[in-house]
């Protein structure tokens, strides 16, 4: 009766265990599934277009091309894009940044949200007018409200009636060929 009872404490004791290693790696899957972003300093080495940048991690290893997320800024070869990029290569080039990734696009770049110095770069390109908050379908883009308030005081690309969305500009005219951005 002795033995019998070790036996049935040994298996509870080992279902446990089992049950205990299952809820561990359970746990873990659902940090990594449900961790929006990870987030990591560097230095931005290069400045493509007014949502593009280059960005060196300070820990090392290959710079990284990453697409600011929720914005969408005019083609380098559109009107306002050169005017965008400058913006956004005289705020950022050289500097240190933090990048929160998000994942990647179809083109390979990251897409994450840029911070400098505490203050979101996708914020102030669009409250600056170098940049459209990016909307889809119907749901508004993040920046919404501050694109709002930038074409009420007409900055940057909301002082041109003609200005012409990205995506629409793209559709008319295709992509701009840009070697290296």
């Amino acid at each position: 009766m002795f033995f019998t009872r070790c036996k049935q404490i040994a298996a509870v004791t080992q279902g446990m265990r089992a049950f205990l290693r299952a809820l561990v790696v359970s746990f873990a899957v659902c940090v990594c599934i449900t961790k929006p972003a990870y987030a990591w300093p560097g230095i931005v080495t290069h400045v493509s277009d007014g949502d593009t940048v280059w960005v060196q991690p300070l820990q090392g290893g290959e710079a990284h091309k990453v697409r600011l997320l929720g914005i969408d800024a005019p083609e380098i070869c559109q009107p306002w894009g050169p005017q965008s990029r400058a913006a956004l290569h005289a705020a950022l080039q050289g500097q240190v940044v933090e990048v929160r990734a998000r994942t990647r696009d179809s083109y390979g770049r990251l897409l994450a949200q840029l911070t400098h110095q505490g203050n979101d770069v996708g914020a102030w390109m669009v409250g600056q007018g170098y940049a459209w908050s990016y909307s889809y379908k119907s749901n508004a883009g993040p920046y919404e409200a501050l694109q709002q308030q930038a074409q009420t005081q007409h900055l940057g690309l909301f002082s041109d009636g003609r200005a012409l969305q990205p995506r629409w500009f793209r559709k008319r005219f295709g992509s701009c060929h840009t070697p290296g951005s």
